[in-house]
């Protein structure tokens, strides 16, 4: 059986089978995942009402731990995002009573920015039928081949400079 990708690549192979298309598969494939992923994952949490930079911004709090909250330097970057996009973000969240602001005891000049408890529910929820829906997104490979496709998509993330911000 063929997917969407094997047209293409014989189409090229037919027109220039002068070159190598075998990356076009691998980065194809990629792309085509990254559309089909997202969608079932944006599916998933539009029954949260949530949208996927909502449940990042609510799920980088929540795995923080008690008291699920981060200063906005450490919220943007575990999100990798930039400064102005993350005001922007926290704003909508806080319209919704997701998220809230106060200022640092520890440190006037900075920001915290955490869970409210209807923010803290909702991303408990959520990240729970996220798993599940995941879990049945990946359905078609084996537990083994899962582990395999994580370390090797690890290790051209790795090879590309990519790596873990640390915790604060």
């Amino acid at each position: 059986m063929n997917d969407a990708v094997d047209l293409f690549l014989a189409q090229w192979a037919r027109e220039r089978p002068d070159l190598d298309t075998a990356p076009m598969g691998i980065i194809g494939r990629m792309n085509r995942l990254q559309q089909i992923l997202g969608r079932g994952v944006g599916d998933l949490l539009a029954e949260y009402d949530l949208e996927r930079w909502e449940f990042d911004v609510l799920a980088t709090l929540r795995r923080s731990g008690p008291p699920y909250r981060l200063n906005n330097k450490d919220l943007v970057r575990m999100m990798m995002v930039g400064s102005a996009a993350m005001t922007n973000r926290v704003d909508r969240l806080v319209r919704k009573d997701l998220v809230y602001r106060e200022v640092d005891p520890a440190s006037r000049r900075r920001v915290l920015v955490g869970l409210t408890d209807k923010g803290l529910d909702l991303v408990n929820g959520a990240v729970e039928g996220h798993v599940a829906n995941e879990a049945r997104l990946l359905d078609g490979l084996s537990a083994q081949e899962q582990a395999r496709l994580a370390d090797l998509l690890r290790t051209l993330l790795l090879s590309l400079g990519d790596s873990a911000p640390e915790e604060p």
